[in-house]
């Protein structure tokens, strides 16, 4: 049978959805047939004659409309959307993005330096106004430190950790890489670190893995960034822990629920809090580096 690519990107933030740019790339790249649909409705109408599918995610069920199916990828790096490896269909072979790293380790970096060169505070005074806050050069120079010299750990030493790790590095940065092998090294480490980065999945083991106990150990100048999954943070206790300046601030990209709501802890106006909404790996270049790697891979020739 003659290949045929199915692709269903169609996320509502523009770097997430498929543009023609994209589709004349993949094209350039899949030797077959390739079709683009933008709902769910015309991708299970268009599955049954899919050899190769690249969607957001995939549900087990839709494995019988898919007879064809050799192929099945997505961007995403977690492992919560495809089925698992042992729910595959005999034959079919998934891939997951593996190149989240090169974009997220610049959005760890951007929250390192806007912190510890006072880019917040400045910005702050800016917004608010008047003659006093026009020139507050005495105190910004309370705000600003260096970032070469101090130190990170970082939680979940995967691809996208040692991504980050090497940025670090350039930076000046010293590191401890933490892995389930070494997971027992957490509270030491995180003791005398000025940084804790979390890239950790959500899979089984992480809940709650950065909770008011290892909170406790980290020094009260010390920031907590998480880029990986929201579950792996007790978001009570970091809300209680920056209500009373137990640390210094959290960058949080990720929460246990998605979209945030008023009902979470981490809702409030904290101090030393700045949410964003799981958009650390936003680019323009999200999906051609997706679909590069897929060729790189082999996944078009399977």
């Amino acid at each position: 049978m003659k290949n045929r690519c199915l692709i269903w990107l169609n996320m509502a933030e523009r770097p997430f959805r498929l543009n023609a740019g994209d589709l004349k790339l993949v094209k350039s790249l899949f030797r077959g047939e390739v079709k683009a649909v933008r709902s769910e409705r015309a991708f299970l109408k268009e599955l049954p004659s899919a050899t190769h599918v690249l969607c957001w995610e995939f549900h087990q069920e839709w494995f019988v409309r898919a007879p064809e199916l050799r192929v099945l990828a997505t961007p995403s790096a977690g492992r919560e959307l495809l089925p698992t490896e042992a729910e595959l269909p005999k034959g079919v072979k998934k891939y997951h993005g593996a190149f989240h790293g090169a974009i997220m380790s610049e959005t760890v970096i951007a929250y390192m330096l806007a912190w510890c060169r006072g880019l917040y505070p400045a910005y702050d005074w800016q917004r608010k106004g008047g003659a006093a806050n026009l020139w507050p050069r005495v105190a910004l120079g309370e705000r600003c430190f260096s970032l070469v010299g101090t130190k990170a750990v970082i939680l979940g030493y995967g691809k996208i950790g040692h991504a980050i790790a090497e940025k670090l590095t350039a930076l000046g940065v010293d590191f401890t890489g933490i892995r389930r092998r070494n997971i027992a090294a957490l509270p030491e480490a995180v003791a005398k670190a000025d940084w804790l980065i979390c890239v950790l999945p959500s899979d089984t083991g992480t809940d709650d893995l950065v909770n008011a106990k290892v909170l406790r150990r980290m020094k009260r100048s010390a920031v907590l960034i998480n880029v990986g999954r929201g579950n792996a943070v007790d978001e009570a206790a970091l809300a209680e822990a920056l209500r009373r300046r137990r640390i210094a601030a959290a960058f949080l990209d990720v929460f246990k629920k998605e979209p945030l709501t008023a009902s979470s802890p981490l809702a409030a106006d904290l101090p030393g809090l700045f949410r964003f909404p799981h958009g650390s790996a936003f680019s323009p270049s999200y999906l051609p580096r997706f679909i590069r790697e897929l060729a790189a891979r082999g996944a078009f020739r399977a």
